[in-house]
C-alpha cells in the first residue's frame, strides 16, 4: 500500500475503534455512576442497553443511508455527532440525559462502523485481506483493553474521562479522513420516500419499541418485587410490538430484519443462534464480572481494569492460533473445545467466594478470554461455510444482529438476575444459569462432532 492509503487506513481504525471502547469502557464505570446518580443496579444497566439497542438499529441502517447519501459523508457526520456526544455527556444534569447522549454516542460510532469496512474495500486495492484483518484487530483490540482504559481514567479522574477520551481520536480520525478519503457522489441529496420504504422505518419502530417496552416491564417488576398493572401492561405491550414486528417483516418488500432467510437456511439459523447464546455467556461475565470485584470484593477500579486485562489478551493471543486449528481440523473441535472452556469457567465462578483469590477470578477470566478467541474466529468461518454466496451480505448483516441480541439479552439476564441491588448471591446465581448455557452449547456442538465423523464413515 502507498503512503496515502496508509493514512486512509489509520483515519478509519481510528474512528471504528469508537464504538468497540464506549461499549467495553462502561462495564467498570457501573459502580462509579450507580453511587453518582444514587440508582439501584437495574436502573443504572440501562447505560449498557441503550448503547447496544441503539447500535442494533444504526448499523444496519447507516450501512443502507451510505449506498444513497455517500460512505465519505456518513462517515464523516458520524465522527462530528461522535464528538457533540462525548463532549456533552460529562455535562449531563441527570442520569436521563447521560443516557440520551449515549444513545446518540452510539448512533455517532455505529454509523462509522457502518461505512468503515466498505472505505477500505473499495479505496484500498492493494494487499486488501491485510487491511481488512487490520481493522479487525482494532475493532476486537479496542474491546479487549476497554475494561483496562476505563479503570485507569475512572481510577485517576472520574466517570466523565471514559466520554473525554474519545475526543483526541476523533478529531485525528477526522481531520485524516477529510483529507484522505475520496468523494463519492451520492444518488439522493435528502431524505426521500424510496429511503424511508427502504430502511423499512416501520419494522424499526416496532422492533425498538417492542424491545425497549419489554425490558422495561421485566426490570420493573424484577426492581419492585411485586407485578404491578402498569408493569404489566408495559411488558405485554412490548411483547405485543415484537409480534407485530415479525409478522411485519415477513410481509415487507425490504425487511430491516430478513427473518425468511432463517427459514431457508436452517443450518445458518443454527449458526447464528449458537453466536447469540455465546454472546449471552461472554457479556454476562464481561459486565457481571467488574461489578462484582468492586461492590463485593471492593477491587478499585484500577485493578479491576488490570484484572479484566487478562480476558481481552488471552483473546486476542488465541485468535490466529483458532485460525490456523480451523484451516487443519475445520470449525466444530474449535466451537466444541470452546464449548468446554466457557463451561469450566462458568463453574470455577460458582466455586467463587466473597475471600477467593484474585488468581481464581483471574483464570475463570482466562478461561472466557481463550472461549472468546476460538469463538470469534469459528463462529465466523461457521457462517461462511454454512451461508449460501449470494446472501453473504445478508448473512453477515444477521450474524451482527445475533451479536447484539446477545449483548442486549446478556444485560438482561443480569438486570433480573439482580434486581435493585447487585449481591454475591445473585452473581453466583448468574453463574449456575451461564454454567447451564455453557453445558447445553457443549451438548449441540458434541452431537455435531458426531454426526460429521458418522458422515466421514460412510
Amino acid at each position: 500500500m502507498n503512503a496515502r492509503s496508509w493514512w486512509l487506513m489509520i483515519a478509519v481504525c481510528l474512528g471504528i475503534l469508537l464504538n468497540p471502547l464506549n461499549s467495553s469502557m462502561v462495564s467498570v464505570a457501573i459502580p462509579r455512576l450507580q453511587s453518582t446518580f444514587q440508582l439501584d443496579y437495574t436502573a443504572v444497566s440501562w447505560i449498557i442497553f441503550s448503547f447496544y439497542i441503539a447500535s442494533a438499529i444504526a448499523q444496519p441502517v447507516m450501512g443502507k443511508a451510505s449506498d444513497l447519501y455517500g460512505r465519505r459523508r456518513i462517515f464523516l457526520t458520524g465522527l462530528v455527532i461522535s464528538f457533540v456526544a462525548s463532549l456533552i455527556a460529562p455535562l449531563s444534569p441527570n442520569f436521563g440525559w447521560l443516557i440520551v447522549f449515549r444513545i446518540v454516542q452510539s448512533i455517532g460510532t455505529s454509523m462509522i462502523v457502518a461505512v468503515g469496512l466498505a472505505i477500505v474495500r473499495i479505496h484500498i486495492t492493494e494487499k486488501q485481506a491485510t487491511a481488512l484483518s487490520v481493522l479487525s484487530i482494532f475493532l476486537s483490540g479496542a474491546a479487549a483493553i476497554g475494561p483496562f482504559v476505563g479503570g485507569v481514567l475512572i481510577h485517576w479522574w472520574n466517570w466523565h474521562a471514559i466520554f473525554l477520551v474519545n475526543i483526541p481520536f476523533v478529531a485525528a480520525s477526522f481531520l485524516l479522513a477529510w483529507r484522505t478519503i475520496p468523494d463519492d457522489h451520492p444518488t439522493v441529496s435528502k431524505v426521500s420516500h424510496k429511503w424511508m420504504k427502504r430502511i423499512d422505518m416501520p419494522g424499526i419502530l416496532l422492533f425498538a419499541g417492542g424491545l425497549v417496552a419489554l425490558l422495561v416491564g421485566l426490570l420493573s417488576i424484577k426492581s419492585s418485587g411485586h407485578m404491578s398493572l402498569i408493569n404489566m401492561f408495559v411488558g405485554l405491550s412490548g411483547l405485543l410490538l415484537l409480534v407485530l414486528f415479525v409478522r411485519h417483516e415477513l410481509t415487507t418488500e425490504s425487511p430491516f430484519i430478513p427473518l425468511r432467510t432463517f427459514g431457508k437456511y436452517p443450518e445458518m439459523t443454527w449458526v447464528n443462534v449458537q453466536f447469540m447464546l455465546v454472546n449471552i455467556l461472554f457479556y454476562s461475565i464481561f459486565f457481571g464480572l467488574p461489578s462484582y470485584l468492586q461492590l463485593v470484593r471492593q477491587v478499585s477500579e484500577f485493578h479491576t481494569g488490570i484484572l479484566m486485562l487478562s480476558l481481552g489478551v488471552c483473546s486476542l493471543v488465541v485468535s490466529p492460533l483458532a485460525g490456523r486449528w480451523i484451516d487443519k481440523s475445520g470449525t466444530r473441535p474449535v466451537l466444541l473445545s470452546s464449548a468446554i472452556l466457557m463451561t469450566f469457567g462458568a463453574l470455577w465462578i460458582v466455586t467463587l467466594s466473597p475471600t477467593s483469590s484474585m488468581f481464581s477470578v483471574s483464570l475463570a477470566l482466562a478461561a472466557f478470554g481463550i472461549s472468546n478467541g476460538l469463538n470469534n474466529v469459528g463462529m465466523q468461518a461457521a457462517l461462511f461455510n454454512s451461508s449460501p454466496k449470494e446472501i453473504i451480505g445478508v448473512a453477515s448483516g444477521l450474524f451482527s444482529t445475533s451479536r447484539y441480541l446477545g449483548t442486549i439479552l446478556s444485560s438482561l439476564l443480569i438486570g433480573v438476575v439482580m434486581g435493585s441491588t447487585f449481591s454475591f448471591e445473585g452473581f453466583r446465581v448468574l453463574a449456575m444459569i451461564l454454567t447451564a448455557i455453557a453445558l447445553s452449547l457443549v451438548i449441540m456442538n458434541w452431537r455435531q462432532v458426531q454426526k460429521f465423523k458418522e458422515r466421514l464413515q460412510a
